[in-house]
């Protein structure tokens, strides 16, 4: 199983480069940390065990509203790849299961 995550900028237009993501489980603990790189993508997440986790963004410096966006979502089989998009707008965002 692998894990990655992709951010684009909804207003630009752009993929967002140098945003910090976390990646927890689900009782808070810290898995990994990384940052976007010039294409807005980490590829390298550590996969994470069957179960909840989160990926927080820490989208203060591309959205007045949205300080941080948080996406919990649910891995059931460890031998897939997981990737979990973020499409964000000053004043909205949305996310799906990518591949």
């Amino acid at each position: 199983m692998s894990l990655s995550t992709h951010v684009l900028n909804a207003a630009t237009g752009r993929p967002a480069d140098g945003v910090s993501v976390r990646l927890e489980a689900a009782d808070g603990t810290l898995l990994a940390q990384g940052t976007t790189d010039a294409d807005g993508r980490i590829k390298d997440l550590p996969a994470p065990e069957p179960g909840v986790h989160r990926l927080i963004f820490d989208t203060g410096d591309l959205s007045p509203f949205y300080p941080e966006v948080t996406i919990a979502f649910t891995v059931t089989d460890p031998a897939q790849h997981y990737h979990v998009p973020l499409l964000l707008s000053p004043f909205s965002f949305s996310t799906y299961r990518g591949s």
